[in-house]
């Protein structure tokens, strides 16, 4: 019996690994140090709310493995941050940002933010990405 529940216990945590699966999507070109920036297909959104695209970024080594972090949305093993982009108008609201020091954690009052101008050349790339499918992202 204590068997029948271990295979069963396995089981589950084959499946709730599958369901967390991330697909990280470069946007940057890899810099002279190999590193590249890149957002998480399976964690971007429209907001329901502020009608902005929230897209979950991160910078990782090209080839090393892991790629990238966070290992999960709120975990605290790499670098990158939360951004939501109007498409429309071309700014973009800091949600939040991440780093082995400092975990995610995303306030309630980040609609409230003024937006700055998407002017950055990587900025501009993540918009460009994300930007492209919108329309087929889901709406939380």
């Amino acid at each position: 019996m204590r068997r029948v529940f271990a295979l069963c216990a396995l089981t589950l945590l084959a499946a709730g690994s599958a369901a967390q699966a991330e697909t990280w999507k470069a946007y940057t070109t890899p810099t002279d140090k190999n590193l590249q920036w890149s957002y998480d297909a399976d964690y971007s959104y429209r907001d329901a709310q502020s009608k902005r695209v929230v897209a979950l970024t991160a910078i990782g080594k090209v080839g090393a493995t892991p790629r990238m972090g966070p290992s999960a949305p709120g975990a605290a093993d790499g670098v990158g941050s939360v951004v939501a982009l109007d498409c429309k108008s071309g700014n973009m609201i800091l949600v939040a940002g991440y780093s082995p020091s400092k975990p995610l954690a995303i306030t309630d009052t980040w609609r409230g933010v003024t937006p700055k101008p998407i002017a950055a050349a990587d900025d501009k790339a993540l918009e460009a990405a994300v930007c492209a499918g919108a329309d087929k992202l889901p709406v939380k």
